[in-house]
């Protein structure tokens, strides 16, 4: 997916009639120095984008741009990791053009997420996502699903469970869910299909990071099926 043109890039909830939020504005005049009159683009994070001037008010200069999603989604699942490591995980799987993002709760997984805990997590990983699509220039916003179980995710279509000794990365297989540090169980495993990520053993938001830029460089013409 091709990034939008130069300058600071924003998202805004109506890319008619652009209202800046409290924070973004102040991002742009009191971090990136933007002074009046300014070039700068602005996106509704569903594919739309255009170029506007800075100031008072937002004037849009250009026509609204549309950007169309990609043919294929890339979808990566990760386990829950220890502390801020899941804001890691979504902020570059954002960068690298990933679709979907889905935090799974793995049997093995060490950290647990009760129904408040989840709620402002997804809250977080939401903002996440937000600020790191402004930074990587994204016109499309990845979609960040709540904390889900393993299984229902894994007997999806087109899913493929990232294992040591597993087959090629390729786009028949979209959806690569990432498993803890202890591995996933026999049960979760089953009999799915398996993708290996390479010849190391990675930590856990180290390989979810890998399996999105894979995947994205693949879909993207970058690279063929890999794998090992």
């Amino acid at each position: 997916m091709m990034p939008c043109g130069g300058g600071p890039h924003v998202f805004v909830s109506e890319i008619e009639a652009p209202e800046l939020e409290v924070p973004d504005r102040h991002h742009l005049r009191n971090v990136l120095r933007l002074n009046e009159g300014d070039l700068l683009t602005i996106s509704d994070g569903e594919g739309r984008w255009r170029q506007c001037r800075f100031g008072r008010f937002v004037e849009p200069i250009g026509d609204v741009v549309v950007v169309p999603p990609p043919d294929v989604e890339v979808t990566i699942g990760f386990s829950l990791i220890k502390g801020r490591r899941p804001d890691l995980v979504v902020q570059k799987l954002t960068e690298l053009g990933v679709d979907r993002i889905v935090p799974l709760s793995a049997a093995r997984s060490v950290v647990r997420w009760d129904q408040e805990k989840a709620r402002t997590q997804h809250e977080r990983l939401l903002r996440v996502a937000r600020e790191a699509g402004m930074q990587s220039r994204r016109v499309r916003l990845p979609v960040i699903e709540t904390l889900s179980e393993v299984l229902p995710v894994a007997n999806g279509a087109g899913v493929t469970m990232a294992e040591p000794g597993g087959g090629l990365v390729n786009l028949a297989y979209p959806t690569i869910l990432v498993g803890p540090e202890g591995g996933w169980t026999d049960d979760e495993l089953g009999d799915r299909r398996r993708c290996s990520l390479g010849a190391t053993v990675l930590r856990a938001e180290t390989a979810a990071i890998v399996a999105g830029s894979l995947l994205t460089a693949v879909r993207d013409g970058r690279l063929t099926s890999v794998g090992r």
